[in-house]
């Protein structure tokens, strides 16, 4: 899948979760949807000089060349369903125990969802070094100054790992067998959508997008403001 259908099937996760996350209040449900979203993308950073690993210059592009290393390239290890997913919760639980490592974590995320997502954001600052550090940072702090310690944020790293690995799944480059690939290099594939294709641009991409507006809508308490106003406009009308 390209990057911004992963980010947006992410998004989609994160709000679909919500009646189940460990989080309390409008901006921990923010942050829950956009941490999802962002580590949706998390499975990518496997190989340098991609667009995830550039997105903060040697900064993410040198540790992205030894975790391609360790997952044995691209798409292997960070694309195991199984060891994925546990991989790098087990690394966002050491993270979650400081302010600065949690910063980190959370304008990670922030970073890549609007490195994915630049399409739809206008300008580009988010598409450059400095531009996406100030944005990211700058959010995260904003985010964790106006909630509780997110001590959720090894969920999220999972739920956003899961679903780029599901993702992955549906193209015919597919993803590693979980764990059996360790013993013999093969491959899953569920289906002969081809990355980037027609079907992908015109059918999930929109899906995910209104997915997640409605799944927004419905799981926070957006639909109890917005309900009332759209009340009184049909009664007025």
């Amino acid at each position: 899948m390209l990057g911004h259908s992963h980010a947006l099937s992410g998004l989609a996760a994160g709000a679909a979760t919500l009646p189940w996350a460990p989080v309390q209040g409008a901006v921990a449900q923010g942050a829950w949807i956009a941490a999802v979203g962002g580590f949706a993308m998390l499975p990518d950073l496997d190989h340098r000089n991609s667009t995830v690993s550039d997105m903060w210059g040697p900064v993410t592009d040198v540790p992205a060349g030894a975790i391609g290393a360790l997952a044995g390239g691209h798409r292997w290890g960070t694309h195991d369903a199984v060891l994925a997913p546990l991989a790098f919760g087990a690394l966002a639980v050491l993270a979650s125990g400081a302010f600065w490592s949690t910063l980190l974590l959370m304008a990670l995320a922030i970073g890549l969802a609007l490195r994915a997502l630049h399409f739809v954001i206008p300008g580009r600052a988010e598409t450059t070094i400095l531009g996406n550090l100030v944005l990211s940072w700058g959010g995260a702090w904003l985010l964790l100054d106006h909630m509780a310690a997110p001590s959720w944020l090894p969920w999220a790293v999972a739920a956003g790992v899961l679903t780029h690995i599901v993702g992955d799944a549906i193209t015919t480059a597919g993803v590693p067998v979980p764990l059996l690939w360790l013993v013999r290099r093969k491959r899953l594939a569920l289906s002969p959508i081809r990355t980037g294709a027609t079907v992908e641009r015109t059918a999930l991409v929109p899906l995910f997008l209104v997915a997640t507006v409605v799944l927004v809508y419905s799981n926070t308490g957006l639909h109890l403001a917005v309900d009332p106003l759209v009340d009184r406009l049909l009664s007025a009308g």
